[in-house]
């Protein structure tokens, strides 16, 4: 039988999809991407999941694009097939937050997805690499875009032009990763993450992760005035009411989601 290209599974309010090509290294082909967007999809549009977790394997969160698969395209295929930006920018959709945890090579297209969600968790063998120069090609997942917000313009260059590869500390300097783990404890400390973050209000976390990333994306004053609509929004849920109410109290909140 052959395996699906990724496995999806709960944890509670946490959606799990595990990327399932170990012989590849977890190679992101068509299928592969195609079965991830669904997966993510299925989870945001789910009331009962809070957070997303995205992991790999022990060797390899995922190795980068299929390679073979993509030796023989030509400019029409790939401008006529919507590369990339018809599946792999699935993620830019979810709303909800989306947790990555990398253990093993995160390389090209695989660093890329890893970049793209909100919270990187990092194994101690986690390793980051933008090597398409080697390829004479170029990180074209959003990688010469987010790279440089995430660790700064020299830090992105040396990496993109020399296909510098960084370990987990280094990563972890850069501010490329959000928490370093042992590897051992990776998928549990990731799980435990999501759980806690899936337990608060998911109005407002969608509410925050909207105005971080448009903190990426705009100037600071329209950042501003898009984070002042979101806290005014705030006072017309039902959660954030409970929220003030129980802290007033002394007691844990219970949270409707709404």
């Amino acid at each position: 039988m052959i395996e699906e290209p990724v496995r999806v599974d709960t944890r509670g309010r946490v959606g799990v999809i595990t990327l399932n090509r170990p012989k590849q290294l977890n190679a992101l082909n068509d299928a592969l991407m195609d079965q991830l967007g669904a997966a993510l999809l299925a989870f945001d549009a789910d009331d009962g999941i809070g957070a997303i977790v995205i992991t790999g394997s022990e060797r390899a969160f995922a190795a980068g694009a299929d390679i073979e698969a993509m030796a023989d395209w030509s400019f029409m295929d790939v401008y006529q097939s919507g590369f990339i930006t018809r599946n792999w920018e699935t993620i830019r959709r979810v709303r909800k937050p989306v947790l990555a945890a990398v253990a093993g090579f995160a390389m090209g297209g695989g660093c890329e997805l890893a970049l793209a969600c909100d919270i990187i968790v990092a194994a101690e063998s986690a390793k980051f690499a933008l090597p398409e120069i080697k390829l004479a090609m170029l990180p074209g997942a959003g990688g010469t875009q987010r790279l440089p917000r995430a660790i700064g313009k020299a830090k992105a260059m040396d990496m993109c032009l020399s296909a510098r590869m960084l370990d987990a500390q280094e990563a972890d300097r850069y501010g490329l990763v959000s928490r370093v783990v042992p590897d051992a404890e990776l998928l549990d400390r990731t799980l435990a993450l999501a759980e806690q973050i899936a337990a608060f209000s998911l109005p407002a976390l969608m509410a925050i992760k909207a105005s971080v990333n448009r903190a990426w994306e705009s100037s600071l004053t329209e950042g501003i005035l898009f984070e002042r609509h979101a806290l005014y929004e705030r006072f017309s849920s039902a959660d954030a009411h409970e929220g003030m109410r129980a802290f007033l109290g002394k007691r844990t909140p219970l949270f409707q989601h709404r």
